[in-house]
């Protein structure tokens, strides 16, 4: 798009002369019919500066009441969503606690059943050898010899007794 020099001038916030001594140094070039190229002029100096303010003005609208009112709410949006986030890392880290806790609960679970396997595999031994022993004893009883002894003695003294008594008649 071509402009004129005015133009270029006002929007660019630069004087004519300016502009003219561009051209005449061979930095800024001009068509024939003396118009200006806006290419060239923002390849010479840069964005126009009614742009600039437009972007202001557009930046000034932003900062209505409303917007501010906007931007505070964003903030504290995104403040409990900090703190929300922080929560859920607390419990998290409460959880994986608590997973830890129950392993090693577990594991002593399985140590005092095994202790209590070792206990019950003992006592079935032991039950099994005073049972044999007991059946032992039913099928043929021996007395113990301090006690075969004693009725051996006793048998003997009621033998004499009656043998007595046999040869008194």
């Amino acid at each position: 798009m071509k402009i004129s020099v005015t133009k270029a001038a006002k929007e660019w916030g630069v004087s004519r002369t300016t502009i003219y001594q561009k051209v005449s140094d061979g930095e800024l070039s001009r068509s024939s019919d003396k118009k200006i190229d806006t290419s060239e002029m923002i390849r010479v100096f840069g964005e126009p500066i009614s742009k600039k303010r437009t972007e202001r003005s557009t930046d000034a609208v932003q900062s209505t009441p409303m917007n501010n009112q906007s931007v505070q709410y964003n903030t504290d949006i995104e403040h409990l969503l900090a703190l929300e986030k922080l929560k859920n890392e607390h419990l998290s880290q409460q959880v994986s606690d608590q997973k830890k806790l129950i392993e090693n609960y577990q594991q002593q679970i399985g140590q005092l059943n095994k202790t209590l396997d070792k206990a019950n595999a003992s006592i079935h031994d032991f039950a099994q050898v005073r049972l044999l022993e007991f059946k032992q004893a039913e099928i043929g009883y021996e007395p113990p010899l301090e006690q075969e002894k004693e009725k051996t003695n006793d048998s003997t003294v009621a033998l004499a007794q009656k043998k007595k008594r046999w040869w008194a008649f």
